[in-house]
C-alpha cells in the first residue's frame, strides 16, 4: 500500500535533517515522508523510514534478513543511538518507526509527541549503574556528591533516579552529565565521571573490560518497545501491521537461533561475540508477549510519577492522559494471533 507525503511531514523535513545529523548515525532518511517510487514491475513501492539499534536486537534481524525489502518496500534504515535520539527523530518526522524504552515513550507522549507503542520488543535487564575498576564507590549511597554520566530521558536515567531514591538519595544529590550511552562509557574510562548509568550491550562490554556493575534491578527497567508515528498509524495501518508482523517473526527467529542472534549483535555493536552472547542469553528478555498492555502500564505508572516529580513532565494529568493513549496494541495482537 503506497502513501504520499502529507503537508505536515513535508514541513518537518528541515527539522528532521538537523536532528538526524546531530543525534543519529547510519543510513539516514533523505526525506521525511514515505514516498512512492517505481518498483521492478513498473508500479509503486512505499518508502519506509525505520530505525535499528543495538539495544533492539529484533531490528537488527529484520535489517539483516531484508524482510521489509522482500515485502516490496523501499527501506531507509537509520541507526538510533538511544531512546532520546529515536524520540527526536520520530517527533521531527525523520522516521516512521523508532526503538525506545517504555519510559522514554511515555515521556515523549506526555510532552505531546504524536507517537504510540505498537509492539513490545523485550523485557531486558539492560540498565545499570557502572563504576570504573578500582573505584571507592561500593554502594549507591556512596554516589552522594559524585558525577554520573547518563542520557536524559532514557531507561538508564530513570533507573538511576529510582536507585538513588531507594538508597535515600535524590537526583539533586548527584551531578548528572547528559551524555549518550557510548559517550558515557568513554567518560567513565577517561575518569571525567565517577559512575555511569549505562545500557546494554555497552554495559556488558564495560563489565568484561573490568568495570563494576554497582546496581542493577530488572523491576526498575521498563520494557523495550517499538513506536510508530500517529501519522503512519492513521495513514497506512497495513504498513504498521507488516512491520509488527516482522517483529514477531524476528522474535521467533532470535529465540530459535540464539547463537546467530548473538553473532548479529556482536557485528552490529562491534563487541566481542562472548559479550553479545551474554546479553542475549542472560539480559535481553526477548521471550515475552509482543502485545503492549497492562503489564507494561504497571511498570510505567511509577516512572510517570517520577517524571513529574523531577520536572520532566508538567503535571500528573499529562502523564495520566499519556498512559491512556500510549498503546496501540491491535497490531501486535493480530500478529500474535496469526502466529
Amino acid at each position: 500500500m503506497a502513501r504520499t507525503a502529507s503537508p505536515s511531514r513535508l514541513a518537518a523535513l528541515a527539522a528532521g535533517a538537523i536532528v538526524v545529523a546531530l543525534a543519529l548515525t547510519g543510513c539516514v532518511a533523505g526525506e521525511d515522508a514515505p514516498a512512492a517510487s517505481p518498483d521492478a514491475d513498473g508500479g509503486t513501492a512505499t518508502t519506509v523510514a525505520i530505525d535499528w539499534a543495538t539495544y533492539n536486537p529484533l531490528s537488527i534481524v529484520i535489517r539483516d534478513q531484508g524482510w521489509l525489502e522482500d515485502e516490496g518496500y523501499d527501506v531507509e534504515w537509520t541507526q538510533s543511538l538511544g531512546s532520546s535520539a529515536a524520540n527526536e527523530a520520530l517527533r521531527a518526522g525523520a522516521i516512521d518507526f523508532g526503538s525506545t524504552a517504555g519510559s522514554a515513550a511515555l515521556l515523549a507522549r506526555a510532552n505531546g509527541a504524536p507517537q504510540q507503542i505498537v509492539s513490545v520488543v523485550a523485557q531486558p535487564e539492560w540498565a545499570s549503574i557502572v563504576t570504573p575498576e578500582g573505584s571507592d564507590v561500593t554502594s549507591v549511597e556512596d554516589l552522594r556528591g559524585r558525577t554520573i554520566a547518563a542520557a536524559l530521558g532514557t531507561d538508564p536515567y530513570f533507573f538511576l533516579v529510582q536507585s538513588l531514591e531507594q538508597a535515600g538519595l535524590s537526583i539533586d544529590d548527584v551531578t548528572v552529565e547528559n551524555l549518550a550511552h557510548a559517550d558515557g562509557w568513554a567518560a567513565l574510562q577517561g575518569g571525567s565521571v565517577d559512575a555511569w548509568a549505562g545500557l546494554d550491550p555497552i554495559t556488558a562490554t564495560a563489565e568484561a573490560a573490568g568495570a563494576t556493575i554497582l546496581a542493577t534491578d530488572l523491576s526498575l527497567n521498563s520494557f523495550s518497545v517499538l513506536n510508530a508515528s500517529e501519522e503512519v498509524i492513521e495513514a497506512d495501518p497495513e504498513l504498521v501491521q507488516t512491520v509488527v508482523d516482522l517483529y514477531e517473526r524476528a522474535r521467533a527467529w532470535a529465540l530459535e537461533h540464539p547463537e546467530d542472534m548473538a553473532a548479529l549483535l556482536a557485528e552490529a555493536a562491534a563487541i566481542e561475540p562472548s559479550v553479545a552472547q551474554t546479553v542475549i542469553d542472560e539480559r535481553e528478555g526477548l521471550d515475552v508477549s509482543g502485545v503492549p498492555g497492562d503489564e507494561l502500564l504497571s511498570v510505567l505508572e511509577p516512572i510517570g510519577a517520577i517524571q513529574v516529580e523531577i520536572g520532566d513532565v508538567a503535571s500528573q494529568d499529562a502523564v495520566d492522559a499519556a498512559l491512556d493513549t500510549l498503546l496501540a496494541p491491535e497490531f501486535a495482537q493480530q500478529a500474535v494471533d496469526a502466529g
